[in-house]
Order: C-alpha cells, then structure tokens, then sequence
C-alpha cells in the first residue's frame, strides 16, 4: 500500500512538473506572436487598437505571454489534485477567456488620449496599488487555486491597476509590456511586502505626476516625429 502510493505522489508530481512545463512553453511561443503582432504599432498614448478582430488576435497571446508564467504555481496545485489531461487545459482555457473578456472590455471603452490621462491613469494605478482590495485580490490569486473562472477573476482584480497602467501608457508598447509582466509575475510568486510592494506602488504614482509635469522626458509616450 505504501508502495502504491509513493508511485502515485511521483506520479502525481511528474504530471504537474510536464503541466507547468507545458504552460511555461505556452507562454513562451505567445510572447513570440505578441511581438510580431505588435511590431509597428505602439504609437504611444496615441495608439489606435484596430479592428475588433486584429485586437483580438493581439490580445489574448499577450496576455497568455504575461498571464501564464504566474499561474505556474496554480497549474502545479491543479495538476496534482484534478489530473493533468482532465483539470489543466480545461483550467487554462477558462482562466485566459477571463482575460479575454477582460480585453473585450478594454476594447469598448478605449480611446487615443494625451499626456494627462495616462499620467492620472497612472497615479490611480500606483493609488490601487496600496488599497486592501488590491491585497485581498492578489491574496486569492496567489493562495487560491479552485476552476480558472475564479482564479481569473482574482488575477484580474489583483492586476487591474498595473493592467489600466500598461494600456493607459502604450498597450503596443513592448517596454511596458515587459515591464507590468514582470511585476504581475513577480506580485504572483511572492508574498506581499510592504518593504517591496509600498516604493514600487510609490514609484507608480511618482511616474504618473512625472507625465503630468513633464511628458516629454518619459519616452515612448509620444510617437516619434
């Protein structure tokens, strides 16, 4: 019986090390196909999303690239406790269409804007940054694992203000998207710290009233001339 159930723990953690392996290999490729399809794009604060089908096609790798390293952990938790062909791309699938919507929603109400809406875009992200929603929300992303509709919508509601940042900023901007990536991914495998999390919420909003002052000493903001 012992011996039964040690094969199936390393059976169990062999399934969910090729399931977290998978979902990193994913994101990989989607990091490729969101930079070819944003290639000539970023405009900027001026940047002008296209038909609804080309940002479509645009947004959901780019969120698989920035989304699914973080969610490695949650895969993992899935993978053993669900079955790595049954639970995980059912749980993909699912967590990404949150994202997908997420996009819909994006798509409805953006428009090209100036300077002081990025910049006041920005200071309310760096302000989410410090609220008990934001911690409660990142909380549950981290710790939760649950189907991927739930564990979704935690993600989106722990990243909503460094999302808001990304699009208010240049959502074809390749810097910044690397950038938001590399704090949601950072936000989704580390506790929170009030040592770590305070000067980066902080810094948010220094940049946001950075824009506001002066615009044009943040590059990328603008379009080249």
């Amino acid at each position: 019986m012992r011996a039964t159930t040690s094969t199936n723990q390393r059976e169990g953690r062999s399934a969910a090390a090729t399931a977290v392996l998978a979902t990193l290999a994913i994101a990989a490729a989607c990091w490729v196909i969101a930079v070819r399809r944003m290639s000539g794009m970023d405009m900027g604060v001026g940047t002008a999303l296209g038909s609804f089908g080309f940002f479509v096609g645009m947004w959901i790798p780019m969120m698989a690239a920035m989304m699914l390293p973080g969610a490695a952990p949650a895969v993992f938790r899935r993978a053993r406790t669900g079955g790595v062909l049954r639970a995980v791309p059912l749980f993909l699938v699912s967590y990404i269409a949150v994202w997908a919507l997420a996009g819909v929603a994006v798509y409805a109400i953006y428009r090209p804007h100036g300077t002081a809406v990025a910049g006041a875009a920005a200071i309310a992200a760096g302000a989410y940054e410090l609220t008990p929603v934001k911690r409660r929300f990142r909380r549950r992303c981290r710790e939760r694992t649950g189907a991927g509709i739930g564990f979704g919508l935690d993600c989106v509601g722990s990243s909503a203000g460094l999302m808001l940042m990304l699009v208010a900023l240049g959502m074809m901007s390749l810097a910044w998207m690397t950038t938001v990536a590399a704090i949601v991914i950072a936000q989704k495998l580390a506790p929170a710290r009030s040592v770590v999390d305070v000067p980066i919420a902080l810094a948010i909003v220094a940049l946001g009233a950075l824009i506001l002052a002066a615009p044009s000493s943040v590059p990328g903001l603008m379009p080249a001339m």
